[in-house]
C-alpha cells in the first residue's frame, strides 16, 4: 500500500493539474488581450474626443448655463469689450445682450427686416451709418451704446423700455423676456465671475496663428487702455511666430478676465492655441475641457498665444 501511494502521480503531474495551468494560462491570455483592447480603445476614444464634440462655446454661471456657438461667443465678448471701453457700468451690457438676442440671436447678420443689418438689425436708413459699418460687430455695439447713454436714467428704466427707446422696434415688450439671459451672459463676458466661459472646435478646424492680428482687433475693441506688452509683432501685415506671446496688462480682475474671455472666443478665428491668466489656462487642444488650474499664471497679465 506504501509502495502504490507513492507511485501515485501528484495532481500537478497528472491530467488534471495540465488541465489547471492550461485554465490559467488561457485566462491570463483572455485578460491580457481585454487588456490590450482596452488601450486601444482608449487611445482612440482620446484621438476622436476633440472631433467628438464639434465646435461651440458655454457659459455656466451661478445664474444658470447657456450654450452658444463660436460666433455667438465672439460677438458676446466682442459687446463686454465694448463697454469696458466706454467704462460703462454692467447693467449697459444686460441691455445690449438681451436687445441683441432679441434681434438677431447675437449674430451678424447680413440683413434682415428691409434694411436692417448687423447684430443689433440698425437700419442705415434710421441714420445708424453705412451697412459696411453697422456689420463691423465693435462698431455696431459701439453705436448702440452711444444711443443708450444717451437716453435719460436708462440705467433705472425697464430694460425693455430702454432697448425700445434706442431701437424703436415695432414691439418693444419683446426685449423684456431677454433679460435674463443677458444677465446671464453679462455676469460671464464681464468678467463678474471668472472663468466661466469655453469654446471648443475640433482640430479639423484649426486656423493658421494670426496672433498679431488678434491684439490689434482686441486693442481696437477693449481700447487703449488695454496695455499690450512682449515681444511679439503688432505691426500690420507682420508676420505670427508660432513660439511668441504677448501679455496683456490686467488693469483689474474684471478687465483680465473680459480680455481673457475674448481671447478664447476669438481663438479659432485667429489661431490662438493658449490664454493663460490667474491661475487657470485654456487650451485650444482641450478647449471643451474649458479652464484648468495652471499655478504659474498670474492675475497682472493675460498671456495669449
Amino acid at each position: 500500500m506504501a509502495v502504490w501511494s507513492r507511485l501515485k502521480p501528484r495532481p500537478e503531474e497528472g491530467t488534471d493539474g495540465g488541465g489547471r495551468r492550461r485554465g490559467r494560462r488561457w485566462a491570463v491570455g483572455v485578460f491580457v488581450v481585454a487588456l490590450l483592447a482596452g488601450v486601444g480603445a482608449y487611445v482612440a476614444f482620446d484621438r476622436a474626443r476633440p472631433y467628438l464634440h464639434g465646435s461651440g462655446c458655454e457659459v455656466r454661471t451661478s445664474l444658470g448655463t447657456m450654450p452658444l456657438d463660436l460666433e455667438q461667443g465672439a460677438n458676446a465678448a466682442t459687446i463686454a469689450a465694448v463697454a469696458f471701453r466706454k467704462q460703462l457700468p454692467e447693467r449697459a451690457s444686460v441691455i445690449a445682450y438681451a436687445t441683441a438676442i432679441q434681434e438677431s440671436h447675437i449674430h451678424n447678420l447680413p440683413g434682415g427686416d428691409r434694411d436692417s443689418v448687423g447684430m443689433f438689425q440698425q437700419r442705415p436708413s434710421q441714420g445708424w451709418g453705412t451697412p459696411d459699418k453697422l456689420r463691423d460687430p465693435v462698431q455696431a455695439t459701439s453705436k448702440f451704446f452711444d444711443a443708450l447713454v444717451r437716453i435719460k436714467d436708462y440705467l433705472d428704466r425697464d430694460l425693455h423700455d430702454a432697448a425700445q427707446l434706442v431701437q424703436r422696434s415695432a414691439d418693444g415688450d419683446a426685449y423684456a423676456q431677454h433679460e435674463p439671459d443677458g444677465k446671464l451672459l453679462a455676469t460671464a463676458f464681464t468678467g463678474r465671475e471668472p472663468a466661466t466661459a469655453r469654446c471648443w472646435y475640433p482640430p479639423d478646424e484649426k486656423t493658421t496663428s494670426r496672433r498679431p492680428e488678434a491684439l490689434r482687433e482686441m486693442r481696437r475693441a477693449f481700447g487703449s487702455r488695454l496695455k499690450v506688452g512682449g515681444p511679439g509683432p503688432l505691426k500690420a501685415g507682420a508676420p505670427s511666430r508660432a513660439d511668441s506671446w504677448n501679455a496683456i496688462k490686467a488693469t483689474n480682475p474684471r478687465a483680465g478676465w473680459a480680455v481673457a474671455t475674448w481671447a478664447v472666443t476669438h481663438a479659432q478665428a485667429y489661431g490662438l492655441t493658449e490664454v493663460r491668466y490667474a491661475g487657470k489656462r485654456w487650451q485650444a487642444e482641450a478647449g471643451h475641457d474649458g479652464w484648468t488650474p495652471d499655478k504659474d499664471a498670474t492675475e497682472t497679465a493675460i498671456i495669449v498665444r
